[in-house]
Parts: C-alpha cells; sequence; structure tokens
C-alpha cells in the first residue's frame, strides 16, 4: 500500500512541475515581463511559508549568525534569483517542453559539479564509473541535438489547442534557430546555478539544521534580490500589474504550489525511497509537458528535440545507475564472487 502512495505522489510531483513549465510559459506569452513574475513568484512563496515555518520551527531553529546570513543570501542570489530570471528569459526564447527536457540535464550537472569540488569520485577503471562517464557524455550529445538540429516538425494536436479560444493572440510558433540556441544554453546556465544551489546546501544545512526555515529565508532573501532586479529593468508600472488573470494564476501556482506543495512532497519521496527513486523519475516531467504543451499551446515539436531528450533521458538513468551500484559496493551489498558480480556491474580485475 506504502508503495502505491510513494508512486502517487511521485506522478503528482511531476504533474505539478509540468504544470510549472506550462503556466510559466503561457504567462510569457500573454506579455507578463519575466523578471517582474520572478519576483512574484518568491514574494507568494514567502507569504505561504512564512508562517508554517514560524510555527513549526521557531522554537528548535538555532540562532542566525551574521556568517550564516551571508552564506544564505549568497545562496539566494545565484542558487535561486539568477537560476529563475534566467531560466525565465530562456522558456521565453523556447517552448515549455524544452525547458522540461533540459531539466533532466539538472541531476548530472549536479553530479559533473560534486566531482569538481571533490564531493563525488569517479573510478574511470570501474563498470560504475565508466556508465557514470558514459551519461555525461550522452548528455553532452542531447544538448547539442537540441540546439543544432530541428529536423521534421511535428505539430501535434493542431486544431485542438485549448487555450486560444480563450487567449487568440497566442498563436503556435517557431523561434529564429538563433533565438532557439540561445534559449537552450540560458536553460543550462540557469541548471548549472541550480546545481550549485543543490551542492552547496548540503553545507549550509550543516551549519543551519533548520530546513522549512531555511527554505523561507531563502524565498524571502530571492524575493529582495528580484525585486531590485525587476525594477532596475522595468519601471513601467503597466508591466506590475496582475488582475484576475493568467498571470495571477501563474504567480499563484508557482509560488505556493510548487514551492509548498512539492517541498513537503519530495521531502516524503525522500524519506521513503532515497533521493535516487525521485531523480529517476525526473523524465515524467517530459513526458507530461509534451502533452500539456500540445493539447493547451498547441506547440510545435521538432524531431530534433524528441532525439535530444531521449539522449538526455538515457545519460541521466546512466549516471543514476552507476552512482547506485557505486553506492551498494561502498556498502558491501555486492557480493565478490559469481554472477553477483556482474549484477553490480564489477568484474574481477576491478576489484
Amino acid at each position: 500500500m506504502e508503495e502505491k502512495k510513494v508512486f502517487v505522489a511521485v506522478v503528482a510531483i511531476q504533474l505539478v512541475y509540468a504544470g510549472y513549465f506550462l503556466l510559466t510559459k503561457l504567462a510569457f506569452d500573454v506579455g507578463m515581463n519575466t523578471f517582474v513574475f520572478v519576483f512574484y513568484r518568491q514574494a507568494a512563496a514567502t507569504l505561504f511559508l512564512l508562517p508554517i515555518a514560524i510555527s513549526l520551527e521557531r522554537k528548535t531553529a538555532p540562532p542566525l549568525s551574521f556568517s550564516i546570513f551571508i552564506k544564505i543570501f549568497l545562496l539566494s542570489l545565484f542558487g535561486i534569483t539568477m537560476s529563475l530570471d534566467i531560466v525565465g528569459v530562456g522558456l521565453k526564447y523556447t517552448s515549455a517542453s524544452l525547458g522540461a527536457a533540459t531539466s533532466n540535464t539538472l541531476p548530472v550537472i549536479t553530479f559533473f559539479l560534486a566531482v569538481l569540488l571533490g564531493m563525488e569520485k569517479v573510478k574511470i577503471k570501474t563498470s560504475p564509473g565508466l556508465m557514470k562517464v558514459a551519461g555525461v557524455t550522452l548528455c553532452i550529445g542531447g544538448v547539442v541535438t537540441i540546439a543544432f538540429y530541428r529536423g521534421p516538425f511535428l505539430k501535434l494536436l493542431l486544431h485542438h489547442h485549448l487555450i486560444h479560444n480563450h487567449l487568440p493572440q497566442i498563436q503556435p510558433h517557431l523561434p529564429s534557430p538563433n533565438t532557439w540556441i540561445k534559449g537552450v544554453f540560458l536553460m543550462l546556465l540557469a541548471n548549472l546555478f541550480w546545481a550549485f544551489w543543490l551542492v552547496l546546501q548540503g553545507r549550509v544545512l550543516k551549519s543551519y539544521p533548520s530546513k522549512l526555515l531555511l527554505t523561507t529565508l531563502q524565498c524571502f532573501m530571492s524575493s529582495i534580490q528580484s525585486f531590485v532586479i525587476a525594477i532596475s529593468v522595468t519601471r513601467d508600472p503597466i508591466e506590475w500589474q496582475l488582475g484576475w488573470n493568467i498571470r495571477l494564476l501563474s504567480v499563484a501556482y508557482c509560488g505556493i504550489v510548487v514551492t509548498g506543495f512539492t517541498f513537503y512532497l519530495q521531502t516524503w519521496v525522500v524519506e521513503k525511497k532515497g533521493p535516487v527513486y525521485l531523480a529517476m523519475t525526473t523524465p515524467i516531467i517530459m513526458v507530461f509537458t509534451i502533452i500539456l504543451s500540445a493539447l493547451v499551446l498547441g506547440e510545435i515539436i521538432s524531431l530534433g528535440s524528441v532525439l535530444g531528450a531521449i539522449l538526455l533521458v538515457g545519460g541521466l538513468y546512466f549516471v543514476l545507475w552507476g552512482k547506485k551500484k557505486e553506492e551498494e559496493r561502498e556498502r558491501g551489498e555486492c557480493q565478490p564472487l559469481g554472477d553477483a558480480e556482474k549484477a553490480c556491474g564489477v568484474t574481477k580485475g576491478e576489484i
């Protein structure tokens, strides 16, 4: 019964993230400024999380020293504010499906950074190590394919995109090759910042272990940072108006549902099944996003994007498989003889 609950939770998480890519892209397509959107999103997340964090962790939270404050501020600036601002511009240049596809690079980029920082090791002479290297290579191939090869276009559900009945100004369009390439590399840059956040947050948590308050503090600081950036590039009051429209829905969804709802669910899934299990379900986001984007937006998908996405997913699983087998070896779960060696991806010469 618990296995079913975990599976349902994982599907819900990935569906929420698919909705994030779709609604964010939609808000940008109706003309919302990307930097203003990030500010409103982070402000909504802060207002949602603050009372919960105070009520649950106020008494147990350690004191916030100046050095920890600076670390959290910088973590928020580079890992959240810069990452979200760059994602916004990248999505505006490309598509929701592309955003979901490139999200598969995040675990691989995180692993690569961990290796550079000495937090992970790659033993190239072992099968798991070779699988990790192969995974990184496949991901690079996937990115290059998405960026530089388009091929035939697959315009799914051409006459049934639902949103155009209500917002006729939004029509499916294909970005120019230069714009598309810029968007792809902006999405990768955003994932690089986000990967830094994932790697360095573990160190900050050792100094400030109150997870919910730490998340709330980062959202609050990110709100201030993103406001400064937005007000510096967008002075027109009309750009800041929300109203009862798709802009308000997108902000509320991303700030409350994505940040609040999925934070709890992801923590629960990791506790039950571990981080590798959650990471292995990341490609579901891409599947959901492609379906929703085709149905709602009538998004045009190229063969190159599909092939590149397949390579990205393959690279992700290669890296995760190699990491899992190395962890099994370190725990001594792999037997040193017979068929068990092959099951753990190890040969006699590698032991």
